[in-house]
């Protein structure tokens, strides 16, 4: 390491958010950057830790170690071989991923302060696409076609790893552009779409062919096309709340929200009618995890009057550490998002009973306060009223509960079914993860 003590002078520095008044107003990234010279020390805190739990902790198996060191001497080109090496997409996990590494870095352990791994992931990244060490590889082709239907995070990095060795890759996706969650599920505030462009152009020029707006169905005869066909067509149904008043005017799934609003900021328009919008309305977001903090910063950009975010679990523990999951497993720990920073009431053990409307539209969402008792059979806790229902005012309730795992048919032999798909929802370096791992094993059983 460059300097293995660094960590005692140097303190974690984050780049922070644009502020509040500003970014409440566009879809800008809300992220921030540090110059050069604060990412080389932040880099250069990487310690000398003998076993680097970061390597552990993360699902594609980064080595954080290596590519900070390569950072904080200034070599900004090994530090992004190193990380390309088992990272296909960094631009994207520096932006959305949660970071496991730095939760299971040695010195979150020792004083909360980890490594900015994900921060440095990004800033590398960056540099490398602005200095021209990103560049297509051409491979030599060994006359073999996949299919890779779904071009999200799994299907997108199976399609990297098969073509670099050697196979002719197609990528099916039912949608006009690629992406998936990345594209149509992840606010551009989080997420610039550029982004994910800049990356197709790269693989496009790689010789994977794209086809758009192609609604596949995997049966014999279009496996049969195919030596292989890798199905990564993600979790498409979502946890439905079917109580009464669900067809009220005024209830939507999350992503139909957060769908639509990044199709209109890519300029696609869709009638009055059927525009989802949060402009001067009272907003109940239902559940707490990413998704309906992603719906709490669009309502915001959105022009709404109030957000609310209830969820029916307990509140989860304040601090850094979780004494349940203790280090170096991921903690399971209260997070303030960006979005949060912007204005929300947030609320935990609240059940969904009703939603309340006139003449069509939604006027509010009657809720019951829980509490959670164990089971003395075992399982699942036993969920018990506390108080009296309640009605939240709100003229927009967007569910965000979660995604259902698929259920497949049986599929012709030659198909692998790879990422949400495969596994249930899950992280977008997860869905990478599996992808990588789909086509070594779509080649090991090609290559017999």
């Amino acid at each position: 390491m460059g300097n293995p003590k660094a960590f005692l002078d140097i303190h974690r520095q984050e780049a922070g958010y644009r502020p509040i008044h500003d970014r409440i107003h566009d879809f800008g990234e809300v992220e921030q950057t540090l110059g050069q010279r604060e990412r080389k020390l932040q880099a250069s805190r990487c310690m000398d830790c003998g076993v680097p739990f970061c390597h552990w902790a993360c699902l594609l198996g980064n080595k954080a170690p290596e590519w900070n060191d390569a950072l904080c001497k200034g070599d900004w080109e090994l530090a992004y071989r190193l990380l390309s090496s088992t990272n296909p997409f960094p631009e994207f996990t520096g932006r959305i991923c949660p970071a496991l590494c730095e939760k299971a870095c040695v010195l979150n352990l020792i004083e909360h302060e980890p490594t900015t791994n994900r921060e440095n992931e990004a800033a590398i990244v960056e540099m490398a696409f602005q200095e021209g060490y990103v560049v297509a590889k051409q491979p030599k082709r060994n006359g073999k076609k996949v299919a890779v239907v779904g071009a999200g995070p799994a299907g997108l990095s199976a399609a990297y790893y098969l073509n670099q060795m050697g196979y002719e890759v197609t990528v099916y996706e039912k949608a006009e552009a690629a992406g998936g969650l990345l594209r149509y599920g992840i606010p551009n505030f989080k997420l610039n779409k550029a982004i994910i462009d800049r990356r197709l152009n790269i693989l496009t020029e790689e010789g994977i062919v794209f086809k758009y707006n192609q609604d596949v169905k995997c049966d014999e005869q279009f496996a049969g096309q195919y030596d292989a066909v890798v199905l990564a067509t993600g979790t498409p149904v979502a946890r439905d709340l079917n109580i009464p008043g669900r067809k009220l005017d005024g209830v939507h799934l999350a992503l139909e929200l957060l769908s639509q609003q990044n199709r209109v900021l890519a300029g696609v328009e869709f009638d009055k009618k059927d525009r989802i919008t949060a402009k001067g309305k009272d907003v109940l977001v239902i559940g707490g995890g990413d998704t309906g903090s992603d719906c709490i910063g669009t309502a915001h950009r959105q022009g709404c009057k109030s957000v609310t975010q209830i969820e029916i679990m307990p509140k989860p523990v304040e601090g850094p550490t979780d004494p349940n999951n203790p280090w170096p497993n991921y903690p399971r720990v209260l997070k303030t998002t960006s979005s949060h920073e912007e204005g929300c009431e947030r609320r935990w053990n609240v059940n969904t009973l009703e939603f309340i409307g006139q003449n069509g539209k939604l006027t509010g969402v009657k809720v019951q306060n829980i509490d959670w008792k164990p089971n003395p059979q075992g399982g699942r806790p036993i969920m018990v009223e506390n108080g009296k229902p309640e009605i939240i005012k709100a003229e927009l309730v967007l569910l965000a509960m979660g995604f259902l795992k698929p259920e497949h048919p049986e599929y012709p032999s030659n198909v692998f079914v790879c990422g949400d798909a495969a596994n249930g929802a899950s992280l977008v370096v997860r869905a990478m993860s599996s992808g990588r791992q789909t086509a070594m094993s779509v080649d090991r059983s090609l290559s017999k």
